[in-house]
Order: structure tokens, then C-alpha cells, then sequence
């Protein structure tokens, strides 16, 4: 929605649904994002409904007030990044999407070797809500990894630990009846999205990860998605999701 009052430029660019406000605010510092046709230094900059604002040259189109959230669910296959824009020239997530979707942004993200479930919008302000730590959305994953942890350190991970200065919250972790070789299938459960973080404590206690699955994200569940499909959410439930967290 763009405001009568003025919002400051990173929370107008995730609305327009361009990227998340976090990643607009990194572009506002690479120098990538132009305000009335000078490039823009800080994301503080409040912009009123005149103001142009372009992103990598390209001009934004600012949503109007009936602009309808919209919500996809995408079984991301692996090898492909999460990004719109990436250096090293990999194949992204939106460039394997309908055409007819328009513009989009992931809620979270799935590392280059991670698959499953991705919930996809067109709205920077559901995107954030659904991000927002005190929701503590539940995300779901099943992961192979090599080894079988001992109970001392599943254990560990069911109590919350900090790994390099890094806090991470306590996991819920089931051990799966199936077995691959010196492989162990976990069911895993967390509420926070830290960067790589099923692998990083993993890794942490030897047991590196070769295979991680998300199947589920807050109310919603992978199912049968088959890889590389999108299934978008009926208005009716993301009404009522919105309406669950909060968001006018």
C-alpha cells in the first residue's frame, strides 16, 4: 500500500514486492536503488506517493490499496538459489516460475543444496510477518545425515547452544526408523530461520548434512508438490493468515 504520510523506502520496496526490506536496505548501500533520479545513501529516506524510486534502473511500481496479497506455495528442487540477482550467474528460484505470477519474493530462504518447501508472495509486508521471530513459525524438515547421533549430543540441540557466538534455539529432532548405509534420516523442527543453521550445528557435532528437506513452513505443508510446481494459497486462507498475525 503506498501511504499518504510517507514510509521510509525499504518498507515501499518489499511492499512492491522487489525483495524483502532487509534486502532492500542492502541494496540502498551497494548504491543500487535511485530516489527522484539520485542514488540513495541511507534506507532512513522517507518517500511520499510522487517520489520515483528505481532499483537497478528499473522503476517500481508502488501497490495500490486493493492490491491483494497473494501466497504460493513452490517445491524448490536443489542447486538453485534463492535470490532474484546472484553474482556468480547460478540459475535462481525466479527464473523457474510462471511467467503469469508477476513479481514475487521468498518468505525465508533454502540454501543452494536445500529443497522443499518455499512459500512465495507478492507482498514484502506478509513476507515480514511471516519472518518475524515472535511468531516463531514452525519449520519443518527432513534431513540425511551421515552418522547416527549419539543421545548426549541430540540432546544438546533439544536444549538450545551457542556455536562461535552464535545462539541457536533449541531443536525438535525425531529419529526416523530409515536408515542409508552409515545415513540417518531426522525429522527436525525449528522456529527461527538463521543462516544454514540445521547444517552449521550438524557440522558442529561431525555429522555433516547430505540431504535437507523442508516439509512444512508455519500452517503449511509440502504435501504431494511435486519439484519445480507452485500451488497457489486461496484468498480465504490468506485472509484468514493475516488476520492471525496481526497484518491490516
Amino acid at each position: 500500500m503506498q501511504p499518504s504520510k510517507g514510509e521510509r523506502i525499504a518498507k515501499v520496496i518489499a511492499a512492491a514486492g522487489v525483495c524483502s526490506r532487509r534486502d532492500a536496505e542492502r541494496l540502498i548501500a551497494e548504491g543500487r536503488v535511485r530516489l527522484n533520479g539520485n542514488t540513495l545513501d541511507t534506507p532512513a529516506t522517507v518517500v511520499g506517493p510522487k517520489d520515483i524510486i528505481e532499483v537497478d534502473g528499473k522503476k517500481i511500481k508502488a501497490p495500490t490499496s486493493d492490491a491483494l496479497p497473494r501466497l504460493w506455495l513452490y517445491h524448490k528442487p536443489k542447486y538453485l538459489v534463492t535470490t532474484h540477482r546472484d553474482e556468480a550467474d547460478r540459475p535462481t528460484v525466479f527464473e523457474n516460475l510462471p511467467k503469469d505470477m508477476g513479481r514475487v519474493i521468498s518468505i525465508g530462504r533454502l540454501d543452494l543444496n536445500s529443497e522443499g518447501l518455499l512459500l512465495l508472495t507478492n507482498s514484502g509486508t506478509l513476507s515480514r510477518a511471516l519472518e518475524l521471530p515472535k511468531h516463531a513459525m514452525k519449520r519443518t524438515y527432513r534431513v540425511r545425515v551421515n552418522g547416527m547421533p549419539s543421545e548426549k549430543h541430540l540432546y544438546m540441540m533439544s536444549q538450545g547452544l551457542e556455536i562461535e557466538g552464535v545462539r541457536y534455539k533449541p531443536f525438535h529432532i525425531i529419529v526416523e526408523d530409515e536408515k542409508s548405509g552409515r545415513n540417518q534420516w531426522l525429522t527436525i523442527v525449528i522456529t527461527e530461520g538463521k543462516n544454514r543453521e540445521i547444517r552449521r550445528v550438524f557440522e558442529y557435532f561431525k555429522y555433516p548434512v547430505s540431504r535437507l528437506i523442508r516439509t512444512g513452513y508455519g500452517p503449511f505443508e509440502l504435501g504431494e508438490l511435486k519439484e519445480g510446481k507452485v500451488s497457489e494459497v486461496s484468498p480465504r486462507e490468506v485472509d484468514a493468515l493475516l488476520k492471525k498475525l496481526g497484518v491490516e
